[in-house]
């Protein structure tokens, strides 16, 4: 009784607050309603009345309302503003109420924009919450501009912040500033609690203000947070400052900029325990003389270049003249124990005029006579070799403006881009283009990468993402430098940076990381519009290179300067990199490759798939092969040796002389799904094909997906494919993708007419995009009515009458 009591006791409670509150606003909207040149209208409800008072005075009433009934509290829901709405979601759980329709309607209302068909929303609250928090911060919302959003209870972005789990920075680094301000300290706790994705958008050039603000967010956000991927998009003209800003931070590298504020977090961390240097010296990767021979070789330089700038014009360019001379073969880059050698030979700078430290001469000489010892051979080796002009990097037109005396030591620039100086016979540069990036075959210990020795070594992330920012020489050796110890990363991405001949420093690097103890490093994605390998040669590298990947993903949109005849031969990379010797075992379970134009070679593909035998799936986007007997080599290798391999693709390959192979995988009793995507299948001989091709599917019981987007199939093809679940198949197809492929509305009522007439239930999904369907919507409703009784349909409303060539093709 006492349940029913309390029930009784809050109605009468709701509706005795809500008739004293909502007296004058009956007034207010009557009266407008009865002068209305339309006419009277209906007032609103009384029970609405009263639902708008309580919403509007939840700050006195909220712990009532929350203990309301159920079907009361349904109807106040959609009154409430954001702040309410949200905190009020843990007591509508409990009483078995869902706000996630009301969080769908604000969306739809108030962001104004169609979340991505890929997109699956799992809880709508969460992403409206996180997108209401970008906009606030970006300022490009007024929450006084709607009541549902505006409460002078409430800080917008506190409220918000713990739902964030990824944040987008674009332009000038917008946000940054507010979020390292005191004023906001707890959004910013709160962030790096929650936060686990940052994203950065079309950056531009920046000042050092927000360079100094983006230090601090990502110290809080990182080091001390739970950040774990960046990613960089489309930033077609790197600040190099900037971004090897991101990258240090990223790598756990956190050195207090000019001016800042010590970090209040370290202080606590501090007192718990002594910061190590043996943790900072991992970077850096090489043994101790070697570092301190660095040191005062990138001090001699400094200081000889500052003297120059003093001298020059601010906007004119040093033009103290130095030479560069070899001093070494290899460059240990992993651990003290590492004997991998970087490619190319690894060199250094001195300014001509300066003096080299006491021991600098020693080790030129004994680098020098093992260079000597070992170019002995070399028929080019006597030969004096032409001037080199080293350009500079894009963006930088000339010596960079310094800010003040103490951010000469301090600023990222100092001590990633100053290199010191060697001399090398027959080959010239100008110290202002070795500052401003010109470090080809330079040495990364002698980047003043030893400044980072001197910082703290936070918590890494382990996702980096670099999408369409070009990779200057001087931001490529730092990102391999970080690379080859960041023992962290797992999940490695560069897709079109312009890496060129920057590519074996990446293998150099990813070599010495996978030598590193406890190297977590499992997916690679790589992708650019050209390579100086070929793609199966660099795949060859890779792979040997980290022989635990799980995942590698590569593309080369055009074919490289070796497959040039017009190109030397002697114009690749050294022995080390791609090498003749067999592949080791490896663990790859996903293998994803893109191909330039041009035939590739069989045997090289099919070295790397034996190394494979873990290969779970196989993607081939574009390949070409000399022959159909080539192709069948590729398949023999997959049946012998990766016999755990379930999903085969293959995507815009001509396929039409490869019918016997097609019949080949489709009878592989090992394979679970299969996809011929733009492949031509049906192009030749389709009357004779199509039977051995269903024959084969029907005597296949554990191929469970085939995938054969636009491959013309039309009506007559998918009629055939309709026996493929007959009464006499052993077939266990679920899963069927017939999408463009000139199938009209006829045809697909035929076939599911075959299909109820057989009585196969339920087998799956269906897709049907982009096909004739609009041609007759009558009989595509019908059709696809008497298919959904059989299996899950997606389709879509697509014009047809862009298919104007299909057509053609198929009369």
């Amino acid at each position: 009784m006492a349940a029913p009591e309390a029930w009784r006791a809050r109605s009468c409670w709701f509706c005795e607050v809500a008739a004293a509150t909502t007296m004058e606003a009956t007034s207010r909207e009557a009266a407008p309603a009865k002068s209305s040149a339309s006419g009277p209208s209906a007032p609103p409800a009384l029970f609405e009345l009263c639902g708008r008072a309580v919403s509007a005075h939840m700050g006195v009433l909220e712990s009532g309302v929350w203990a309301l009934p159920g079907p009361i509290l349904q109807s106040i829901l959609p009154l409430l503003n954001i702040y309410y709405l949200e905190r009020i979601e843990e007591t509508a759980l409990k009483k078995g109420l869902s706000t996630q329709a009301i969080w769908r309607r604000l969306w739809d209302e108030l962001m104004k924009t169609r979340p991505s068909s890929l997109e699956s929303v799992t809880c709508w609250r969460a992403k409206f919450m996180e997108a209401f928090f970008s906009h606030v911060l970006r300022g490009t919302i007024d929450v006084s501009s709607d009541k549902r959003l505006c409460d002078q209870r409430f800080s917008p972005l506190l409220h918000s912040s713990r739902h964030v789990r990824q944040l987008t920075i674009c332009n000038m680094l917008q946000g940054a500033t507010e979020l390292v301000a005191e004023p906001n300290r707890r959004v910013l706790e709160t962030l790096a609690s929650s936060l686990h994705t940052l994203k950065f958008r079309h950056l531009l050039f920046s000042d050092v203000a927000a360079q100094q603000s983006l230090r601090q967010l990502l110290h809080q956000l990182i080091h001390h947070g739970a950040v774990s991927q960046v990613s960089l998009y489309s930033w077609p003209v790197p600040e190099s400052a900037l971004f090897i800003l991101i990258l240090t931070m990223s790598a756990g590298f956190w050195q207090p900029g000019p001016g800042s504020l010590p970090c209040r977090l370290c202080g606590e961390a501090s007192r718990g325990r002594a910061p190590s240097r043996d943790e900072g010296s991992l970077l850096l990767g090489s043994r101790r003389p070697r570092r301190d021979a660095a040191e005062r070789c990138a001090a001699a330089l400094m200081a000889t270049r500052r003297k120059s700038e003093v001298k020059q014009m601010p906007r004119a360019v040093p033009t103290t003249r130095v030479t560069r001379r070899s001093t070494q073969e290899s460059l240990a880059i992993g651990g003290t124990d590492s004997k991998r050698e970087l490619y190319p030979p690894a060199t250094s700078y001195e300014a001509s005029g300066t003096k080299q430290p006491s021991s600098a001469p020693a080790a030129t000489s004994s680098a020098s006579s093992s260079t000597s010892s070992k170019r002995a051979p070399a028929s080019s080796a006597s030969q004096p070799k032409p001037l080199k002009r080293f350009k500079r990097a894009a963006g930088k037109k000339g010596a960079r403006t310094r800010q003040g005396s103490g951010a000469e030591s301090e600023d990222l620039y100092d001590f990633v881009f100053i290199v010191a100086g060697e001399k090398e016979d027959g080959e010239e540069m100008e110290i202002g283009e070795v500052a401003c990036g010109a470090l080809d075959g330079s040495d990364p210990s002698c980047l003043g990468l030893p400044a980072l020795e001197a910082s703290q070594r936070f918590r890494s992330i382990s996702t980096l993402e670099l999408f369409t920012v070009p990779l200057s020489t001087e931001a490529a050796l730092t990102l391999c430098h970080l690379l080859s110890s960041w023992v962290s990363l797992e999940s490695l991405t560069l897709s079109y940076n312009g890496l060129g001949s920057n590519i074996f420093r990446l293998l150099d690097s990813l070599r010495a990381l996978s030598g590193q103890a406890g190297c977590r490093l499992r997916a690679l994605h790589l992708s650019d519009l050209f390579s100086p390998l070929p793609i199966l040669e660099l795949t060859r590298a890779i792979v040997r290179a980290l022989p635990l990947l799980r995942v590698l993903s590569i593309r080369v949109d055009h074919p490289s300067q070796r497959d040039n005849p017009a190109v030397p031969e002697n114009a690749g990379p050294p022995n080390h990199v791609i090498g003749d010797e067999e592949i080791p075992e490896n663990c790859l379970e996903q293998l994803e490759m893109g191909f330039p134009r041009g035939a590739q070679p069989a045997p090289l593909l099919c070295s790397v798939l034996k190394a494979s035998g873990s290969l779970q799936q196989l993607s081939l986007d574009s390949a070409t092969f000399a022959s159909p007997q080539d192709f069948g080599l590729v398949l023999q290798t997959l049946k012998e040796y990766n016999l755990s391999l379930k999903r085969l693709s293959f995507h815009d390959m001509n396929l039409a002389d490869c019918q016997s192979e097609v019949l080949f995988l489709l009878q592989n009793l090992t394979l679970q799904e299969i996809t011929f995507s733009f492949c031509r299948l049906f192009e030749k001989r389709p009357t004779q094909f199509l039977p051995e091709m269903v024959a084969a599917m029907k005597g296949n019981s554990t191929l469970k997906g085939l995938r054969l987007p636009g491959n013309r199939l039309g009506n007559a093809g998918l009629l055939a494919l309709a026996d493929v679940f007959s009464e006499d198949s052993s077939s266990s197809l679920c899963q069927l993708d017939i999408s463009s492929n000139c199938i009209k509305p006829d045809g697909l009522l035929e076939f599911a007419k075959r299909l109820e007439r057989w009585g196969r239930g339920a087998f799956g999904h269906l897709r049907l995009f982009q096909n004739w369907l609009d041609q007759d919507a009558v009989t595509a409703r019908e059709a696809i009515r008497r298919l959904r009784a059989t299996c899950h349909v997606v389709s879509d409303s697509w014009d047809s009458s862009q298919a104007f060539a299909d057509y053609v093709s198929t009369m």
